[in-house]
C-alpha cells in the first residue's frame, strides 16, 4: 500500500498552504491557508477551494499564521468533524487570526452592501466565513506541545518540533506504520515506517523572542519544504539593527514619519523588541512609536502567556528581570477607529506599525493614502510582499499607485530592511537541511515559492548534494512509499 501526497496551495505560489497525504483512500491535511495577495484575486482563489471535508479524518496545522490557518472554518462548516492539532501557541493565535478576519469580513461585507445600495446595484457578496464558524474550529483544536508524540489515527504518528519562524511554528513529523504489512499491523518495524516531514514555514537563527529551528528529529524519507525565498540572500540581525538606526534618525531629522506595513503576528512584536533595544541604548531618540493594528495588540498578549517558546534571554528578561520585551514607554497600541485616524493629525517624527503587512487591506492602507505624498516621510518594508500587491509596487519603486481606488504619487522615501523577515533564506534553509539526519531522504518536494525562486533553489540544491528535489505542482499527485 502506497502513500500519495498532493497540494492544493502553494504549488508554485507562496501562500494558500494546503498539503494532502492519502493511506489508502484515507486522508490528512497539513495546513488549510488562505491565499493572499492582491484582493480581487485572494477573494476568488479562495471561493474556488473545494475538497471533501467530511473525508478528512485529521488535520495538522503547522503555525498560526492566515495563509497555513485561513479557511480552516470553512472545512469545518462543510462536514469536517475531526481533529485539528496544533501546538499551544498556534491555537491560540489560529484562534485570534480566524476571529478578527471574520469581523474585517462581516464590516467589509456592511461596507459593500451600503456602496451597492447607493448606486442601486444589487449586492452579493458574503464572507467567507463567520465568527460563528471560528468557534466551531476552535472547539476542534487539540493541544500537542513540541517534542510529544500522538496517535492522530491507526499507524499514523504527530510529533512536533520547534521550526522557529513564528510564536509556537512546528515542524509536523509524520510517522506511518505497517505498509507493507497492513495499515493495521501492530509493532512495525522501524525499517517498514515512512516519515515526512513537513516543514511549514522554516525561521532563521539568531532572531529575537524565539528560538532556533530545531535540527534534532527523526530522520525524514520525505520533506516538504519552503522556498519563499529560493533566490535571496538576508541581511544579517546586526546590519539590521544599524540599519533600523539609520532610518529612524534620518526621519527625526525630517520630523517625518516612518509608515511600516507589518503582519500583527511575529513581526510587529519583533519590531517592538529592536526598536526598544535600540532606544534603551540610545541609539535613537525616544521617539512615539504606535502599533495600530488591533489584532497585534491582542496577538502580544498571546505572546506573553507562552513563554514555553521564547529563547533563553527573552526567558531571562521575564522570569529573572521581569522585564517586559513587548512593552516599553514610547509604545502604545491603537485599537479603535478613532485612535487610528487621530495619527493622521499628528506631526512627526513617529514611528506608525499597521497591518496589513502586503498593503493590501487593512488601516495601513489609510495611513500610506496620508503619508505617501509627503517627501518627509519614510515608507520601510520589511517583510515579503507577494506578486501585484500594493506593498510589491511601492517596494519595486512605481512612481504612482492606487490606494483606496485613488491615485498617490509616492513622494516618501522607500526603505527596504530583508533581516527582519521571518523565513528563512536559501542558503539558512540549506544549512539547516545539512544540519537535520538526511540518511534517509529520498525527495525534498519545493513548496511556498514563486517560480523563479523555485528553480534557482532547486539548482541551488543539486549543486550541493541534494539532487532528488521536486517543485510541487497544483494538484499533481506524488505516490511514495
Amino acid at each position: 500500500m502506497g502513500v500519495k501526497l498532493y497540494s492544493q496551495g502553494a504549488a508554485e505560489e507562496v501562500t494558500g498552504s494546503k498539503h494532502i497525504f492519502e493511506i489508502g483512500g484515507r486522508q490528512f491535511m497539513v495546513d488549510c491557508g488562505a491565499f493572499q495577495g492582491k484582493r480581487m484575486i485572494a477573494n476568488k482563489k479562495n471561493r474556488e477551494f473545494t475538497i471533501d471535508s467530511d473525508k478528512l479524518e485529521a488535520v495538522i496545522l503547522t503555525h498560526g499564521h492566515y495563509d497555513h490557518c485561513g479557511l480552516l472554518p470553512i472545512i469545518t462548516r462543510q462536514g469536517f468533524s475531526g481533529n485539528i492539532y496544533a501546538t499551544p501557541a498556534t491555537r491560540d493565535i489560529a484562534n485570534l487570526v480566524l476571529m478578527d478576519s471574520a469581523r474585517i469580513q462581516s464590516r467589509d461585507a456592511e461596507f459593500l452592501s451600503k456602496q451597492a445600495a447607493r448606486r442601486g446595484e444589487k449586492f452579493n457578496w458574503r464572507p467567507l466565513f463567520t465568527e460563528k464558524d471560528c468557534v466551531k474550529t476552535a472547539n476542534q483544536m487539540i493541544s500537542l506541545s513540541y517534542n510529544r508524540r500522538m496517535n492522530i489515527a491507526p499507524n499514523v504518528q504527530l510529533e512536533f518540533f520547534d521550526a522557529g519562524h513564528i510564536l509556537g511554528s512546528a515542524f509536523a513529523s509524520i510517522t506511518i506504520r505497517g505498509l507493507r504489512g497492513g495499515l493495521y499491523a501492530p509493532q512495525a518495524a522501524e525499517k517498514d515506517e515512512l516519515r515526512i516531514l513537513y516543514a511549514g514555514d522554516i525561521g532563521r537563527r539568531q532572531k529575537p523572542i524565539i528560538r532556533d529551528p530545531a535540527v534534532d528529529m527523526p530522520a525524514p524519507d520525505y520533506i516538504f519544504l519552503e522556498s519563499t525565498y529560493g533566490d535571496r540572500v538576508h541581511e544579517n540581525s546586526e546590519f539590521a539593527m544599524k540599519e533600523l538606526e539609520r532610518v529612524v534618525c534620518e526621519a527625526v531629522e525630517r520630523r517625518g514619519k516612518i509608515i511600516i506595513p507589518s503582519f500583527a503576528i511575529e513581526r510587529a512584536q519583533e519590531l517592538v523588541f529592536y526598536l526598544h533595544l535600540l532606544t534603551d541604548q540610545k541609539k535613537i531618540p525616544p521617539i512615539p512609536i504606535y502599533v495600530d493594528s488591533p489584532m497585534a495588540s491582542n496577538a502580544t498578549s498571546v505572546f506573553r502567556v507562552h513563554p514555553e517558546c521564547y529563547d533563553e534571554s527573552v526567558n531571562e528578561a521575564f522570569l529573572k528581570h521581569h522585564k517586559n520585551p513587548f512593552g516599553f514607554g514610547s509604545l502604545s497600541f491603537t485599537t479603535s477607529v478613532e485612535e487610528s485616524k487621530e495619527l493622521n493629525n499628528k506631526e512627526g517624527p513617529m514611528i506608525i506599525i499597521s497591518a496589513d503587512g502586503m498593503c493590501e487591506a487593512g488601516r495601513v492602507l489609510y495611513h500610506l493614502a496620508n503619508e505617501i505624498g509627503k517627501e518627509r516621510n519614510t515608507i520601510l518594508i520589511v517583510g515579503y510582499m507577494a506578486e501585484h500587491t500594493l506593498g510589491r509596487k511601492i517596494r519595486d519603486g512605481e512612481k504612482e499607485v492606487r490606494i483606496l481606488g485613488d491615485m498617490y504619487h509616492v513622494n516618501a522615501k522607500v526603505e527596504q530592511i530583508n533581516a527582519f523577515s521571518a523565513h528563512a533564506d536559501y542558503t539558512e534553509m540549506t544549512q539547516w537541511l545539512d544540519e537535520i539526519d538526511t540518511s534517509r531522504l529520498k525527495n525534498i518536494f519545493l513548496v511556498h515559492g514563486e517560480k523563479g525562486a523555485q528553480a534557482f533553489f532547486m539548482s541551488y540544491l543539486n549543486q550541493h548534494g541534494y539532487k532528488d528535489v521536486s517543485v510541487v505542482k497544483y494538484g499533481e499527485t506524488y505516490e511514495v512509499g
